[in-house]
């Protein structure tokens, strides 16, 4: 690839290209970033040697979701960002993607951080690993997506209980109720992801986008649905004492007291 990214380093070796965030140590999200990602898997789409994609993370975290200290997700476009564009539409075109992806979830992946995580097809983690919809511990509606993707691969009522308690699952639990797919040692996981993607390249190329194509079907337009409510939910609710509330007890490192307002 010749375009140039800010927040993303994009290499290809054999059939796999690996597509990396390079925000340390949090890597958290914005619409930039996104919508990097984005452009980068449309352009291993473009590329008939690129079978498979690794989104994988520098740093602790895969992605620790939104930094609220900084600005509001979805509070209009970050900077750099294309006018017009909202961080959902940008992930919306990660699900058009017809790429297998697996996601090499090293640490910590949060709110939307969690959902970056869930658009890809699999997730390879390690004990380290952390998956958590901390949306409602914020004071705040569930987004990218994950309420109508969180559900496809737990269950509705697993799904219900990680949105509701916010709780944070390691990677062992995480496997153990299909959230994530391979469980190994934190320094193999790179190599891990690479591999899976491999075995995954080494199938025909045609076969397996009609097949993921198939078994995706109707995905990519469930999830711009799904954000286009989770926005609508998301706006109100960012104008609440509760949000404020959550805000500051996640930066206190405490519990909220929340007051229903």
């Amino acid at each position: 690839m010749t375009q140039a990214f800010t927040s993303i380093g994009v290499s290809i070796a054999g059939p796999v290209m690996t597509v990396e965030i390079q925000r340390p140590p949090n890597n958290f999200f914005d619409i930039v970033l996104i919508e990097e990602i984005a452009t980068a898997c449309e352009a291993a789409d473009a590329d008939p040697a690129v079978r498979a994609v690794v989104l994988a993370a520098q740093g602790k975290s895969f992605c620790a979701g939104a930094d609220f200290s900084r600005r509001q997700a979805g509070e209009g476009p970050a900077p750099g960002a294309k006018p017009g564009r909202h961080l959902y539409k940008e992930a919306v075109r990660l699900f058009r993607v017809k790429t297998p992806i697996v996601a090499a979830v090293q640490g910590a992946a949060i709110g939307g951080g969690l959902g970056l995580a869930c658009a890809a097809d699999f997730r390879v983690t390690c004990a380290e690993g952390r998956f958590s919809a901390n949306f409602n511990r914020l004071g705040f509606h569930p987004g990218f997506g994950l309420t109508a993707t969180l559900p496809r691969l737990v269950g509705a009522q697993q799904a219900a209980l990680l949105f509701y308690t916010g709780r944070r699952v390691p990677g062992e639990e995480a496997v153990r109720i299909g959230l994530a797919d391979q469980l190994v040692p934190q320094a193999e996981l790179r190599e891990a992801a690479t591999a899976l993607a491999t075995e995954i390249a080494q199938s025909a190329p045609l076969a397996v986008r009609s097949t993921r194509e198939t078994l995706r079907w109707g995905l990519a337009d469930a999830v711009e649905r799904a954000t286009e409510r989770e926005l609508v939910e998301q706006e109100w609710l960012r104008q609440t004492e509760d949000f404020k509330e959550g805000v500051k007890a996640t930066a206190e490192r405490r519990l909220p007291a929340f007051q229903g307002r």
